[in-house]
């Protein structure tokens, strides 16, 4: 453990004197200008949002093809769903076009870099072969950081989760074409599911299967409503959540969700206990809740769905460094900070944003409100007067 530094020096740290396993260089002088994220900004390339929109039209086009050729040549392809599939390759443009975006910043790039290469490390592999898939079922799958926050968050979480990845296992293949149910007889009670024209699985739709087949939308729904519900109830009654919520970003989706829903589930209500009353009225408004969710996805509080796969290789790669002890501990407590690989990549992307007190990255938080708290009262002695 070292020494605090003496009040003078409080503002920029040294950086040689560091406690830990891991090395790092010093940090960048200070005084190199006012107009730093302007320099930051021009290191961006020039081109990034034509690399962008060339790589959503890519992903599309790729998609496009997809349906074509899934879809036996537009042969299983239900031109009544045709609103859906366009919504899906406006998806797949805004989900490509963002992330490239996203990953064009320095502190995203490094994530990128260092997540993804650690998640398909060999060595990682051979020395912890049970780390990947126990970061994907606990981080991604059943997100247990959330559940050190709030049970009750963690449970609606996974409501919405799991009834989301239902629905789209289902809705985007159905919408592409690339399976459908057929009946030999044509009215049933015997179907077929068909995947790319080839028969994986007969079945009974008065059986118990055939049921769950013919209402895993309705299922996801259920799950979805609760979750969403308690997530809305949250926003308009916890202080916390009201303080920094918007309109837009927070509450959008959960309209969304529970709008999709509730449709979803007044068109089974009407086909089985209207006899189709106000099906027209009810299947315009759910394509229309759907189509706007779909697009909005790339753009508002979803695109975190994407993004997180990227956060599991960060995890991968923190947990690793934890593998081989290379803990960083703070300059002047010796509290753990978080592993040494993972702070120089904080201190490096830094140094990428050109800012000059990266040698901060260095202690733990309690210490860097001491040191500024010294810093400040050196300067201003006693105070204003």
């Amino acid at each position: 453990m070292t020494e605090p530094p003496e009040p003078a020096a409080a503002e920029q740290p040294e950086t040689d004197a560091r406690t830990g396993t891991t090395g790092g260089t010093a940090g960048r002088p200070t005084g190199q200008g006012p107009n730093v994220v302007a320099r930051a900004a021009g290191r961006l390339p020039r081109s990034v949002s034509g690399r962008a929109a060339l790589a959503g039209a890519v992903v599309s086009c790729l998609l496009i093809l997809a349906i074509v050729f899934g879809s036996r040549l537009l042969h299983d392809f239900d031109s009544a769903l045709l609103p859906y599939a366009v919504a899906t390759v406006f998806l797949a443009f805004g989900v490509a076009y963002r992330y490239t975006v996203w990953v064009s910043a320095p502190g995203a790039r490094r994530l990128f870099k260092n997540g993804w290469r650690s998640l398909f490390s060999t060595e990682n592999f051979r020395r912890t072969p049970t780390a990947l898939p126990k970061m994907i079922a606990t981080y991604l799958g059943f997100q247990k950081f959330l559940g050190a926050r709030s049970h009750a968050r963690w449970a609606a979480h996974q409501l919405i989760f799991w009834g989301c990845i239902l629905a789209a296992l289902i809705t985007f293949p159905l919408t592409w074409g690339w399976f459908t149910f057929t009946s030999d007889s044509g009215a049933g009670p015997g179907y077929a599911m068909r995947i790319w024209g080839i028969k994986v699985l007969g079945f009974d739709s008065l059986s118990f299967i055939g049921w769950v087949m013919f209402h895993g939308l309705d299922l996801a729904a259920v799950l979805v409503i609760p979750g969403a519900g308690y997530f809305l109830w949250r926003r308009m009654k916890d202080r916390g959540a009201i303080t920094g919520q918007r309109f837009a970003y927070d509450m959008v989706p959960l309209l969304a969700l529970i709008v999709i829903s509730v449709t979803g589930l007044l068109l089974t209500f009407s086909s089985i206990f209207l006899h189709g009353g106000g099906y027209e009225f009810l299947a315009i408004l759910h394509m229309v809740s759907v189509v706007f969710t779909l697009i909005y996805i790339p753009f508002g509080k979803f695109f975190h769905i994407v993004q997180r796969p990227a956060a599991v290789g960060m995890q991968l790669f923190k947990y690793t460094g934890r593998q081989d002890d290379e803990i960083f501990a703070c300059r002047r407590c010796g509290e753990a900070i978080d592993t040494g690989p993972y702070v120089e990549n904080l201190r490096g992307t830094m140094r990428d944003l050109d800012l000059g007190f990266d040698a901060w990255a260095e202690y733990c938080p309690r210490c860097k409100r001491v040191l500024r708290g010294n810093a400040y009262l050196t300067q201003v002695k006693k105070g204003f007067k």
